[in-house]
């Protein structure tokens, strides 16, 4: 039976309106990293305290997440989708007026919250509501809604900064308020949720967050936390990459800004491939542990030997394509990993605030390396080393065969 044929109708209407809100979600939150370096500026902040700032933020975002992840175990994806659609919305655009350093700190803690708990809900939905043997092709593809995101903030970005300033970004995030009215007609409770409502009505023990670290689970739990703290505490760090083109190598803001969207979207191909491979060729453990090495070595060769802007252009979407694109097997891999009660609760922590505590400490680290040793040791102490520990750590997890059923 062909892919179009098992997924028609309403799993691909999920995946659809799941794809278009996770990548609306990640254009809102990409205008923030796209401004850092006037933010400073206009602030008076060091670049140590930049760093300080953005691990602030992303600490208190990341546990605040796995509340809301919690809270959609108990009251539905759905109705966590949908209201984390408005109220992250509105307080991007609130940092448009933002008067002050605490001011805009607290407006992008919660701002941040409540749009990136979106990756985890839409992915969640996407798993559970996906015919088993497409599922990690699906939820996979699902992630390119990150570097989709990303090169649409660039798009409109770039030419707002240049002809209004930064602050007039953020009026940006009023585009996605009408998107909730979508998820609210067309998008209806996965079926997991409500056969496991159902079960705890019939005297079932509902899930409680300490079930995640029980003899069952609490090997596994801490193993896929540790990896993908390390993979994004990586990532985390490239979040300066347009600070470092235009601090580092003198490039004009708008011209890194576009460098990085274009990238982005290029990279959204490694995400494709990766879920295909991890669907049909081998294992999605085996895919994150291959493509993170292969992410590794292309951050080392951007970083030490490319010197022209194409050398830095191609390298950098190798990086982009494999380094990035794990997460296309890594969301589905963590997902399955958990039963279905404590499915948003399993990767809202393993997966969500293992993402927020790195990319909260790896720009805080960049920047102290920076600071000491310069952009290209600094790159190769946060970003290129954690890389590849990131997936000698995967390989303490076993594979998980493809098209398995989950309850």
């Amino acid at each position: 039976m062909s892919l179009w044929n098992e997924i028609k109708g309403y799993p691909s209407r999920v995946f659809f309106i799941c794809l278009i809100g996770a990548s609306l979600a990640n254009m809102d939150q990409a205008l923030f990293g796209f401004v850092l370096t006037p933010l400073m500026e206009e602030f008076g902040w060091t670049i140590v305290e930049r760093g300080w700032y953005l691990a602030i933020t992303f600490s208190l975002a990341g546990a605040s997440i796995v509340g809301l992840g919690i809270l959609a175990d108990r009251i539905g994806r759905k109705a966590i989708f949908q209201g984390s659609i408005l109220v992250s919305s509105l307080l991007v655009t609130s940092l448009r007026f933002a008067p002050n350093t605490v001011w805009l700190l607290a407006l992008r803690t919660l701002g941040f919250a409540s749009g990136g708990i979106q990756s985890p809900i839409t992915g969640t939905i996407v798993v559970e509501e996906s015919p088993p043997r497409y599922r990690g092709l699906l939820s996979g593809i699902l992630q390119i809604g990150y570097p989709v995101g990303w090169f649409l903030a660039s798009l409109l970005a770039a030419p707002i900064i240049q002809k209004y300033g930064w602050r007039s970004v953020f009026w940006v995030g009023l585009l996605s308020i009408p998107y909730m009215l979508i998820v609210k007609f067309f998008l209806r409770e996965t079926g997991s949720f409500v056969r496991s409502q159902q079960a705890e009505a019939e005297g079932a023990r509902p899930a409680r967050f300490r079930d995640l670290f029980g003899p069952e689970l609490r090997l596994k739990t801490w193993v896929l936390f540790v990896g993908e703290f390390l993979h994004v505490f990586a990532y985390g760090a490239t979040i300066l990459l347009t600070a470092y083109f235009a601090e580092g190598r003198g490039w004009e803001l708008a011209d890194a800004i576009r460098l990085v969207g274009f990238t982005f979207l290029i990279g959204s191909g490694g995400y494709i491939l990766a879920a295909v491979v991890g669907e049909f060729l081998i294992t999605r453990r085996n895919v994150i542990i291959l493509w993170s090495w292969l992410g590794t070595a292309a951050f080392a060769v951007m970083i030490w030997l490319a010197e022209s802007w194409w050398e830095v252009f191609l390298s950098y979407s190798l990086m982009t394509i494999f380094f990035y694109g794990t997460t296309a097997v890594k969301f589905t891999f963590i997902a399955e990993s958990f039963p279905s009660r404590l499915r948003a609760t399993g990767v809202t922590f393993a997966g969500s605030l293992a993402v927020n505590l790195g990319v909260a400490f790896g720009p805080l680290a960049l920047s102290y390396c920076v600071e000491y040793l310069g952009w290209e040791m600094a790159y190769t102490v946060c970003g290129i080393i954690p890389i590849f520990l990131s997936g000698v750590v995967f390989l303490l997890l076993k594979p998980i065969p493809r098209g398995t059923e989950m309850e």
